[in-house]
């Protein structure tokens, strides 16, 4: 198997870290390189020459090593009115293929105030007339505790649930949140069994019913849209109270009839047995989750920077200007953001197949011929939840209006509960990254959840 030929590749190319981390310790190249490899070498941080030889190094170092694991999310702090405020992270909640990680804003006894500035306009202007001033940042502390969260559904498509750690970071300048973060497969053992679509499905399900309580809006990326949707559909068919406030999803294929793009295309004119003979592997030994069939990381990385070569050309331009700029800073920032991109994760088969044949073949959620076990998803079930779509002109893995299509099937949201929004001037990946997300998307869904959440307290 590919698989097993490339893992042997890459314990023989391993075999030269030690000397690409000798090479690169005069200059630091590789700041954990042992002190003894930087004794007696001569000092040339100031040789012109070290600015191209530094850079080069890192980056044979960075290239022999194995399958790059995913950075942490390391979220320390957000800017809430101003003030930095800590944020901690904690696993709540963990399936075999997933753990449900939660990031809080943790307000100290003096952050109150700038707490209760943040949410002062979703709080009951009446609460705080006549109140001293400690009483009404108490009760702005309690708006805020009790305030919905976001839920945050990452697609299992490729990267690692950390690739939206800038959109995890901007959400929680105004609620806390919480992220499905996706097992590698061939971290699972065999004996957890498999898992597919439908599997994924519940899972989202059970975080809705866990989160249900004060309140939640769910926010979905790309291939993440219609399991989450799904979810929620069965949730408020099973009990009303368990449906999310609010669903909003992003470069989602909901109906991929509409404007095919070229992964539309491809999924859709190959037979499922096409693609098991072609792109699926076996977990070799040395991890837990050897003999598991999956859909390779190796496989979609690969996919992914040939469908967009800019966007890799673009990070590895950034690093390299900030290496050899030697600010540190912009440095870490770049590193930072092509680990994201480039720590790929394993995909059990069972699941990809699934996706490919009820999203991308028979489009079974716009036909309404979807059903998750015995229960049929039926999306009309969602009438107090609010809904908005969003979609780049640019999108070219997503096709235009196949997003906002989730509006025509959700027939029972009333009309003043939904929102379209289309973004100029981008790409699938503006969407959620970079100053199309920071500046256009997410004031526009802050507005939105808001709005949807003084409705849901009325």
């Amino acid at each position: 198997m590919l698989y097993q030929w490339l893992e042997a590749q890459r314990a023989l190319m391993r075999s030269l870290d030690a000397w690409t981390a000798l090479a690169g310790a005069p200059w630091g190249a590789v700041p954990d390189a042992p002190a003894n490899w930087r004794a007696g070498a001569p000092d040339l941080r100031d040789a012109r020459w070290a600015s191209v030889a530094l850079p080069g190094c890192d980056w044979l170092y960075r290239l022999l090593q194995a399958t790059p694991e995913p950075p942490p999310f390391a979220i320390e702090s957000v800017r809430i009115a101003g003030n930095a405020v800590p944020v901690s992270e904690a696993v709540v909640d963990r399936t075999p293929f997933c753990a449900l990680r939660r990031f809080r804003r943790e307000f100290g006894a003096g952050a109150a105030e700038h707490r209760g500035a943040a949410h002062r306009s979703t709080a009951p202007a009446s609460r705080s007339r006549g109140r001293t001033a400690a009483a009404a940042a108490s009760d702005d502390e309690t708006d805020a505790q009790r305030s919905p969260c976001v839920l945050l559904v990452t697609p299992l498509a490729g990267h690692h649930a950390v690739m939206l750690r800038e959109t995890v970071e901007t959400l929680l300048e105004d609620a806390d949140v919480y992220v499905t973060d996706w097992a590698n497969a061939r971290d699972v053992a065999l004996s957890e069994g498999r898992f597919g679509l439908t599997d994924y499905v519940l899972v989202v399900e059970r975080c809705l019913r866990a989160l249900a309580e004060h309140g939640v809006h769910m926010l979905a990326v790309c291939q993440a849209a219609p399991p989450a949707l799904a979810a929620s559909a069965l949730a408020a068919a099973s009990d009303a109270k368990l449906a999310p406030l609010s669903v909003t999803l992003m470069g989602g294929p909901i109906d991929t009839r509409l404007h095919p793009t070229m992964i539309d295309r491809v999924a859709a004119t190959h037979g499922l047995e096409w693609f098991r003979r072609t792109v699926i592997d076996v977990v070799p030994p040395g991890y837990a989750g050897a003999g598991r069939r999956i859909y390779p990381g190796y496989v979609q990385h690969a996919a992914i920077v040939a469908a967009h070569p800019h966007r890799q050309m673009a990070l590895e331009s950034r690093y390299w200007t900030s290496r050899v700029s030697g600010d540190a800073g912009a440095l870490a920032a770049s590193l930072r953001a092509l680990e994201e991109y480039s720590a790929v994760l394993d995909m059990d088969e069972e699941y990809f197949l699934d996706t490919l044949r009820i999203v991308f073949q028979e489009q079974r959620f716009p036909r309404g011929t979807w059903s998750v076990g015995a229960r049929r998803v039926m999306p009309e079930a969602l009438t107090a939840t609010a809904l908005c779509t969003v979609e780049g002109d640019r999108d070219d893995i997503t096709g235009a209006e196949q997003t906002h299509a989730a509006h025509g099937i959700c027939s029972g949201v009333p009309e003043q509960m939904k929102m379209r929004i289309t973004v100029e001037d981008c790409d699938h990946y503006d969407l959620f990254t970079g100053p199309r997300w920071r500046e256009v998307v997410h004031p526009a869904l802050k507005a939105f959840r808001r709005k949807n959440a003084r409705r849901a307290c009325r």
